[in-house]
């Protein structure tokens, strides 16, 4: 690859094509999808299909990630991030930028699907997310950027997929991508050492964000009681608060953990919801019961044929007594 260069990539417009200088593969540029720190990622149509593209302005940032996507490809029994296609560089009014082109996930972004299909999935998705990080941490990795804006969901059944992938860090070093809402270094709760304790405190505060879609500002002080407060005063965030207080104060050291309690916490709920359905459904027969009209007693025809027989019998029996006697 080529030495790194320092220009800024300016917007590229859709329609152009890139040629790699290397594998000479071309992509027509779509759309742009998303700005990072360390580039732009770009809608594009390929032989492939439709791909993302992510042209950036330094090599070694580029090449890491790439080496990142590959790590990922790696770990077996999970599908983490998007699947990697080729590493490359493009050249540009004399100018050398590298990109890498990846798989275009096509999916819904996270807070739509929970707005569309109910709050119930919010748990759900986050137990997939958990079960994905612990498989992360596994191999050394935190995710590090971590936001509703770097998840989607896609397929049937639903699946939550990975975006960009430019802030996963290994194990101990300095988190080197993050958005503040999701940092605990920002809220004065933790440090920004790459560790599994990091992205739990993010995955806490993607579920405070979908309970307030407009988010919120640091306060001067009280951090941790201002948090709590916005959980507790929020119907959606309440039901998570035992879960969400231990991620946010960094109570939990490995996401098979928080996995593990939210699992329980959801089974409990449905549990709790089924005896309620149970109990109301209940209550409605006694009501319906205690409502209903009492019934009118209706001589049944059979009855009267019975008493009917009965009484022939009767005046046979005596007409036959008479005669004997």
């Amino acid at each position: 690859m080529t030495g790194t260069s320092k220009n800024q990539v300016a917007d590229v417009p859709r329609g152009t094509r890139i040629s790699g200088k290397w594998n000479k593969q071309t992509y027509q540029i779509m759309k742009k999808l998303g700005n990072g720190a360390l580039g732009t990622v770009y809608l594009a149509d390929s032989l492939k299909g439709r791909v993302a593209l992510k042209i950036g302005t330094d090599s070694m940032s580029i090449t890491s990630e790439v080496n990142v996507l590959k790590q990922l490809s790696m770990v077996q029994g999970t599908v983490l991030g998007p699947f990697f296609y080729e590493i490359d560089d493009w050249e540009r009014s004399g100018k050398c930028y590298p990109f890498y082109v990846m798989e275009y996930i096509d999916g819904e972004p996270l807070f739509a699907f929970i707005n569309r299909r109910g709050k119930e999935w919010m748990g759900i998705l986050m137990l997939q997310l958990l079960r994905d990080l612990s498989a992360l941490h596994r191999e050394g990795w935190v995710f590090g950027d971590l936001k509703p804006d770097n998840l989607l969901v896609e397929g049937s059944p639903p699946k939550l997929r990975w975006l960009d992938v430019g802030g996963t860090t290994s194990m101990g070093r300095s988190v080197k991508e993050f958005t503040e809402f999701f940092d605990r270094g920002y809220w004065g709760l933790g440090n920004r050492v790459a560790e599994p304790s990091y992205d739990l405190f993010s995955v806490a505060m993607i579920v405070l964000n979908a309970g307030y879609p407009n988010r919120f500002d640091r306060p001067k002080k009280g951090t941790e009681d201002y948090l709590m407060n916005k959980i507790e005063n929020n119907q959606l965030l309440k039901e998570y608060k035992p879960i969400l207080s231990k991620a946010l104060l960094g109570k939990y050291q490995h996401a098979s953990e928080m996995r593990q309690e939210l699992f329980v916490l959801l089974q409990g709920g449905e549990k709790t919801k089924v005896r309620k359905n149970k109990s109301r459904s209940a209550n409605s027969r006694v009501a319906s019961r205690r409502n209903r009209p009492p019934a009118k007693k209706k001589r049944s025809g059979w009855i009267e044929t019975v008493l009917l027989v009965a009484f022939l019998l009767f005046f046979y029996t005596l007409y036959l007594v008479g005669h004997i006697f």
